[in-house]
């Protein structure tokens, strides 16, 4: 028996919802295999705001550091997005969670569901197949540059953004690890051609790239990669780049699968590691019982494989969330005009294949 002590971040809009599943079917695989599942809940976001006034409590970092694994769902409010003058908003939390935690390396899995091919706005022939890990570096770049601000009039804005060896090193050693895991090939995307610091970025992988002699390395400018992502998705295996590239490109990469709602993510840390699905809180469904709740499970998955090292218990996971795309036990954003099922019934169907 193994004992899991994880922290829950629901968080905001559709959060708690798909957070409710993701636990259900946590505790089955729990059950299952004989662990002990210890799990406290944590503020953050605009109901952390809404709360005590601050979208990362410290009550909330002294959860995160006393456990194995972070738990997360979403976070975000329309009241904040529509008011520019806030001082306060709900992604400050989720920055400062990533610097405080030192969540340093994003990794978002993207692959296509066999049920769900004819879902991806491309064509099947392209897509079919595709398999690769984006890695994106999470605490440097434009993101935590200073300075950053604006003039004394309001007219003019600046951004700063800033790399060191070390940053960039760390992030590249966590790539070649994944890629040596999987077909051997890493991809640093860049824009060397007129950044500075991509161009740190380039001669850092060039350092390191010989100590990897069995994964082939590529270079490659980010806008071709953009470009590559949608016209040969099969290409890649691990690609890693700094944090803005990291944030477009990952998103245009979801649209590979045809939906938002079936990719997790992890995020790997000095003190903890963190685990969430990729899209975000989706306001116009809190409360429905229509948001779909795979992303999130998923996630669990990641968490039992990556945190715990449990890669049985993420497995059967993966196989149930499968088993229930194939069945069409699915939410009204994949149901293709069908019958769709809501978010609780879809966790239900999964919790009890685990079960059975």
């Amino acid at each position: 028996m193994k004992e899991l002590n994880i922290a829950v971040l629901a968080g905001d809009g559709i959060g708690p919802e798909i957070m409710e599943q993701a636990l259900k079917i946590t505790k089955a695989v729990c059950n299952k295999f004989g662990h002990k599942l210890n799990y406290k809940e944590g503020l953050t976001g605009a109901i952390a705001i809404d709360t005590v006034g601050d979208p990362y409590p410290s009550s909330t970092h002294e959860l995160c550091m006393n456990s194995d694994a972070v738990l997360f769902g979403a976070i975000g409010h329309p009241k904040f997005d529509n008011d520019p003058s806030a001082k306060v908003r709900p992604e400050q939390g989720l920055l400062r969670m990533r610097q405080m935690l030192g969540l340093y390396g994003n990794i978002r899995p993207v692959m296509t569901f066999p049920s769900l091919i004819h879902k991806s706005p491309l064509r099947s022939d392209i897509v079919e197949g595709a398999d690769f890990m984006c890695i994106r570096e999470l605490t440097g770049g434009l993101y935590f540059g200073r300075p950053q601000g604006r003039s004394e009039d309001g007219n003019t804005a600046y951004d700063t953004c800033v790399y060191t060896r070390e940053e960039i090193e760390r992030i590249l050693h966590l790539a070649y690890k994944f890629a040596g895991q999987r077909n051997k090939k890493v991809t640093v995307v860049d824009k060397a051609n007129v950044l500075a610091t991509s161009r740190l970025w380039r001669q850092v992988a060039q350092d390191i790239a010989p100590q990897y002699p069995d994964v082939e390395t590529e270079y490659m400018f980010v806008d071709n990669a953009a470009m590559r992502i949608i016209q040969w998705p099969k290409s890649f295996d691990v690609l890693v780049t700094e944090n803005l590239f990291g944030d477009i490109l990952t998103d245009e990469a979801s649209v590979i699968t045809g939906s938002l709602g079936l990719l997790p993510s992890a995020s790997v840390g000095i003190h903890t590691s963190l685990f969430e699905p990729i899209h975000g809180s989706y306001p116009q469904a809190a409360g429905k019982n229509i948001a779909n709740p795979i992303a999130m499970i998923l996630s669990a998955a990641l968490m039992f494989e990556y945190a715990f090292k449990m890669m049985e218990e993420g497995a059967l996971i993966r196989e149930a969330v499968n088993a229930s795309l194939e069945a069409g036990i699915v939410t009204e954003d994949i149901a293709d005009g069908g019958k769709s099922y809501s978010t609780s019934e879809v966790g239900e169907w999964i919790v009890n294949y685990i079960e059975k």
